[in-house]
């Protein structure tokens, strides 16, 4: 086990590493560019200023309402049930939709005229006009849709107006007077207020009140404060104080207004079945009452002998009972029936005290009812929403249809036993003259009638108290208020400003640098080659191509010398010489550059060192080395005009360093370079010196190098930054892939530490050079300051 850990733990450090060192190069391919960043800041901290200064702030809105739950009274609590405390948050959760329905919202738009906005420049700011607004625009009979118009007015005096016409024109137009458009007929009414308002301009917007209403519905929010009381939290936010206290304090008054109306209307509807009734049982008792009169004078019936009073107790107690079973039964089939028939049962079900079971489900189906009429005053009967109601409704229809069942077979039980009983007295009682039978009987039929009709005038007064006396559903705790102009408004504005100044110099560089077709940091390179680079240069600015390895230009020195450090590894104990072959893709990416202060740095270190100048098309070396170009070279000594001593040049700046120039100019270099005598040459070479460079023309461009490549021991591929477009990069992936250059290793030429997020600058401080430009106050040169945008 230790094993495996012990093998896991490099890797492991590893990514840890890269990880920290790409964060790291991003960090600084952003820290570079630094002056972006701070006019980028600058800019929008400047717009954020300007924001402020123009735009109004907004204010937050509150208010509170306590939702009443569907409990009543004592009195009341003869009529309905009290409803279950747990059922008390649903129905504030339906409250809240309610007030936040677009149909009421719609009314407060329609009650406060919101679809009108008026307003007016003052300064950089548009200020609006609600509530101080010198005109009122009234619409007196609208056209089709009424929505996105404006009307530029400019108040004249206190009895006219000037109205703007499409063409840029102003009319006269005196107030009160009707015009007509597209959205119809309307006029400006003046207010109080006109004379403060003389000369001003004053733009008026008029907007789809559904729209209007829309827009609000987003804006109001409505929230239970706390879930162990019915407290509703009212908000909206907008940027005039009183339009906002004017929206929450007529949103709750319209809702309490069409909550008390839908209470309303279900008590007028349960009063006129009352009085449906009550006219109906009048009649009947009325023909009760005339039918006893009329049995007892028929028959001169006045009083009951005394031998039969006490039968006559006994009866008319037992059918005291079966009167009340009788009544109970009627009541159990008019409920029945209301049923079957669906009408509302509420009323009638109240009666049954001595079965509260009953009592209560059919409470609790008249609480289903009233809320379903809720719902229907505001949703479409259409919505899924119904849908749990309804089936509540159809249960609790089952419910009493089963217990009703019950409770009737028990009363015709109860119906039928008293009836024995009375079957037993009148066979006690048959020499009772059958005349009181009969009026006993007549007497029984009036006792029911009055009984009922005594029961629907109580209930009748009952309902008429709860319509006179009807309570708001909806309780205010807090009238609409302003809570505060939104706090974090500056710090938002200011932030956002910030953040948009740190991000746009981020998309700017960071667009840049992805749609650049150059090939700018070292793991473009390496993912193509599968190998770290050979070597890395420095972008150095001298005044020649041949620098001078002093203090000044000491990175660079010490590049080129970690390049000469891998190629005495690559040399190794090999007796003869190294050849080393300098080349390209294309043109100005440093070959010459790189071998010429390469073979410098050679010579310096106490090894022979050989420049060849291949590039027979565009020769550099020579200059470079400040050498007569009339001296014979490569060209003369392939033609057979001098041999190979005579073309070896002394370079006058290191005794160890040698130059090999092109010669004369020639128009087909690449059949000259073919012959055996180049073969001979650095076979020569390498018997006499140390390291053999080879400065060659680029590869994409021409065929010399590959010629050339036979003879070389080590390939040097100078790939520039921000120069050699990634397009070669395939190019030079097909190079490897082919291995028609021997050991081809990679230097990475004129890398601008930090300018892409690659390359760092660790050890410059001990290296660092005597600089004598002018310095800005950041330490960095003007040309290097306006470099790093």
């Amino acid at each position: 086990m230790s094993a495996k850990l012990s093998d896991l733990m490099p890797s492991l450090m590893d990514k840890e590493k890269d990880s920290s060192i790409n964060f790291r190069d991003i960090i600084n391919k952003y820290l570079y560019h630094w002056p972006l960043f701070i006019i980028g800041i600058a800019i929008t901290m400047t717009a954020a200023f300007f924001y402020l200064q123009i735009s109004s702030p907004v204010y937050e809105i509150k208010a509170s309402i306590i939702i009443q739950d569907e409990k009543k009274d004592p009195d009341e609590k003869q009529k309905l049930q009290e409803l279950d405390l747990l059922k008390s948050t649903k129905l504030v959760e339906n409250e809240i939709e309610v007030l936040k329905s677009r149909n009421l919202i719609l009314q407060v738009v329609n009650n406060l005229t919101l679809w009108v906005d008026y307003k007016q420049k003052n300064g950089l700011k548009t200020e609006d006009l609600y509530g101080v607004s010198p005109v009122k625009f009234k619409l007196i009979e609208p056209h089709g849709i009424i929505g996105d118009h404006k009307l530029t007015i400019k108040i004249k005096d206190n009895n006219s107006y000037f109205l703007e016409k499409s063409n840029g024109e102003l009319k006269e137009i005196s107030f009160n007077s009707n015009l007509e458009n597209s959205f119809g007929v309307w006029k400006l009414e003046p207010q109080t207020n006109i004379k403060e308002f003389i000369g001003n301009e004053i733009k008026i917007t008029i907007t789809d009140p559904n729209k209007v209403a829309e827009d609000y519905q987003k804006l109001i929010d409505a929230s239970l404060l706390n879930k162990l009381a019915p407290v509703v939290g009212l908000s909206v936010k907008d940027k005039v104080q009183e339009r906002g206290k004017d929206v929450l304090n007529d949103l709750i008054t319209t809702y309490n207004d069409i909550t008390n109306a839908e209470k309303n209307r279900v008590t007028q509807s349960t009063l006129d079945f009352i009085k449906d009734r009550l006219e109906s049982l009048a009649t009947e008792v009325s023909s009760s009452e005339k039918n006893v009169e009329q049995f007892r004078s028929s028959r001169g019936l006045t009083d009951i002998s005394s031998q039969a009073q006490i039968y006559l107790q006994n009866v008319q107690a037992n059918d005291n009972k079966l009167n009340e079973v009788n009544v109970q039964l009627n009541i159990i089939d008019g409920i029945e029936h209301s049923l079957n028939t669906s009408q509302n049962v509420q009323t009638a079900s109240a009666s049954l005290a001595n079965y509260p079971s009953l009592n209560s489900l059919i409470e609790k189906l008249s609480l289903l009812q009233l809320q379903r009429d809720k719902l229907l005053a505001t949703t479409p009967e259409t919505n899924p929403i119904y849908e749990p109601i309804d089936r509540q409704i159809r249960s609790a229809r089952a419910s009493i249809k089963e217990n009703i069942q019950s409770i009737k077979s028990s009363l015709v039980a109860a119906k039928n036993k008293l009836q024995g009983y009375n079957s037993k007295y009148e066979s006690s009682i048959q020499n009772i003259p059958g005349q009181e039978r009969g009026l006993i009987d007549i007497k029984r039929q009036q006792s029911i009638k009055e009984n009922l009709y005594t029961y629907l005038l109580q209930k009748r007064e009952e309902m008429s108290l709860s319509y006179a006396s009807a309570i708001s559903n909806a309780r205010i705790v807090d009238k609409a208020y302003v809570d505060n102009v939104k706090s974090s408004r500056k710090a938002i504005a200011y932030g956002s400003g910030l953040l948009l100044g740190l991000l746009l110099p981020v998309i700017f560089i960071g667009s840049r640098n992805k749609l650049s077709s150059r090939i700018t940091t070292r793991m473009e390179i390496e993912d193509i080659t599968g190998g770290p680079l050979f070597g890395e240069l420095t972008y150095a600015k001298a005044s020649s191509t041949l620098i001078s390895l002093n203090k000044s230009n000491v990175v660079i020195g010490e590049e080129f010398r970690s390049i000469r450090t891998n190629l005495h590894f690559l040399k190794g104990k090999q007796d003869d010489g190294l050849v080393v072959l300098v080349t390209s893709s294309i043109s100005n990416e440093g070959k010459s550059f790189v071998s010429s202060n390469l073979a410098h740095v050679l010579a310096i270190s106490g090894k022979k060192t050989v420049i060849l100048e291949m590039d027979l098309r565009k020769p550099k070396i020579a200059n470079i080395f400040d050498l007569s170009i009339q001296k014979p070279g490569i060209y003369e000594y392939l033609t057979g005009q001098s041999p190979k001593e005579e073309i070896v040049q002394a370079s006058n700046v290191h005794p160890n360093l040698s130059v090999i120039s092109s010669g004369a100019f020639t128009s087909d270099p690449s059949e000259l370079l073919g012959q055996d005598e180049i073969d001979s040459l650095i076979h020569w070479l390498k018997l006499n010196y140390n390291y053999i460079i080879i400065d060659t023309p680029p590869i994409n461009l021409v065929t010399d190098a590959k010629i050339l490549s036979r003879l070389n021991d080590v390939t040097l591929y100078i790939i520039r930054q921000a120069y050699t477009y990634k397009s070669l990069l395939l190019f030079i992936k097909s190079l490897i892939k082919e291995q028609q250059f021997p050991q081809m290793k990679f230097i990475f030429n004129g890398v601008k530490k930090g300018r892409y997020g690659y390359g760092h600058n660790y050890g410059n401080e001990y290296y660092k050079a005597i600089n004598k430009d002018k310095k800005n106050f950041l330490g960095l040169s003007l040309s290097e300051f306006f470099k790093r945008f």
